[in-house]
């Protein structure tokens, strides 16, 4: 896992001890390196890679860390590296599809402190807060919040609210976005271009961790957060001007299988007009729970066609976490 270690923050742009009212070492301790082994023969494993590298958070005295989800979604080996160099093995104990979120529950004492946990209701824009990455300070970068805004990703994935700053960092996945308090208020979750609306700005968006508590209990009772799953349907979507245009699919997923095709544009969900991601996403799940049959009308080389699409559970596609 070295290979992960051999850069560091520029000095003038690490956070100072002198600037923060908290031990900023301790706090940044708290963050450690993640390594996620997975299967080549799952599902994530050619959209995501079977070797991958991140961060964690820990957030509990027995030794759960919170994460990205897609850095261990399937993962069958985890390790942990501690600023202090110490590896420990872990296992995942869920992820949540919904939030983002993944947890991970450490084999061995960690032997670092927990990171209190903050809130994003008071974050304000232009707010200063520090990104850290496993490996301390050296790891650790100042940013600003630039953006506070809602936030739709191809995979079927919304926020309605999501953190976005700047500048960017080089290790955002998983990272612990800081605030001024020393208190974790988000997950890191993607580098992105437009950190600020409609402006060409490098910078990161990070999901609040106010998302995490009310689906906590359930993620570490057994991996189900929710009691109705939403309808999943296998399809990545892009925006095109005032439209939502089918750019891929998953393979064997319902809406391959239904004969939705790259390239298609969705005209409406259920009879009701499409013109963004956000709306063609809550169009989808308002149509029921996971299995609904979800009706669409696509436009295809210049033709109307209506296809229904037998919608399915994300995680009946994916490998469950193995508890140990």
């Amino acid at each position: 896992m070295s290979e992960q270690q051999d850069w560091e923050i520029p000095d003038d742009a690490r956070p100072q001890v002198e600037d923060v009212a908290f031990d900023l070492d301790r706090t940044l301790s708290s963050v450690v390196n993640v390594r996620a082994l997975v299967p080549e023969d799952v599902f994530t494993a050619p959209i995501l890679g079977t070797d991958r590298y991140g961060n964690g958070v820990v957030i509990r005295e027995n030794g759960i860390v919170l994460t990205v989800g897609y850095l261990v979604t399937e993962a069958e080996q985890i390790w942990m590296t501690t600023t202090e160099g110490r590896v420990v093995p872990g296992s995942v104990l869920a992820y949540d599809h919904e939030t983002g979120f993944g947890l991970i529950m450490a084999h061995a004492p960690l032997r670092t402190p927990v990171m209190p946990m903050g809130s994003v209701r008071d974050v304000r824009i232009n707010d200063p807060m520090i990104v850290g990455a496993g490996g301390g300070r050296r790891h650790a970068l100042n940013v600003r919040v630039v953006s506070k805004r809602e936030f739709a990703g191809s995979w079927e994935y919304l926020l309605d609210e999501a953190l976005f700053t700047a500048p960017a960092h080089p290790s955002w996945g998983g990272a612990g976005l800081i605030d001024r308090q020393g208190r974790l208020a988000a997950i890191g979750s993607l580098f992105v271009q437009q950190a600020r609306e409609q402006t060409e700005l490098a910078g990161n968006m990070f999901v609040p961790i106010d998302l995490l508590s009310p689906i906590y209990d359930n993620l570490v009772g057994g991996g189900h957060t929710r009691v109705a799953a939403r309808p999943w349907l296998g399809v990545y979507l892009a925006q095109s001007e005032r439209s939502v245009v089918v750019v891929g699919l998953a393979n064997g997923g319902p809406a391959q299988r239904a004969d939705v095709r790259p390239g298609d544009q969705i005209i409406e969900v259920a009879g009701q007009p499409v013109d963004d991601l956000a709306r063609a996403f809550r169009l989808i799940w308002a149509q029921g729970k996971a299995g609904a049959e979800i009706p669409l009308t696509l436009r295809r080389n210049g033709r109307m066609l209506q296809l229904f699409v037998r919608s399915a559970e994300r995680n009946s596609i994916l490998r469950r976490p193995r508890r140990h």
